[in-house]
């Protein structure tokens, strides 16, 4: 099973990972605690303390435009709240 893991980058994860040291990821909805923080600790090399998941579900979208009305869907996805040891940061640009 293949994961996809995505970093968020939005005011408040950054809050988040200044104060608590908490990092923000979108990942596949099939992904557990354990694989989350394997992946984690590969890619970025850092220790993971605690791993904290929220589903969330698609949503309903439409908008208006000439040709009438379209609607669509948003795809449902997980979010991971990663908590890694004291004084180990992640760099989100350095796999770039």
């Amino acid at each position: 099973m293949d994961i996809q893991i995505k970093p968020i980058i939005s005011e408040k994860a950054n809050a988040c990972s200044d104060k608590l040291n908490c990092y923000t990821f979108a990942v596949s909805p099939d992904a557990n605690k354990f694989q989350i923080k394997d992946i984690v600790e590969k890619l970025y090399n850092v220790r993971v303390e605690r791993v904290n998941t929220a589903n969330y579900a698609g949503k309903r979208m439409q908008r208006y435009t000439k040709k009438g009305l379209i609607r669509g869907r948003k795809p449902a996805f997980k979010k991971a709240y990663v908590t890694v040891a004291e004084g180990q940061t992640i760099d989100y640009y350095s796999n770039i």
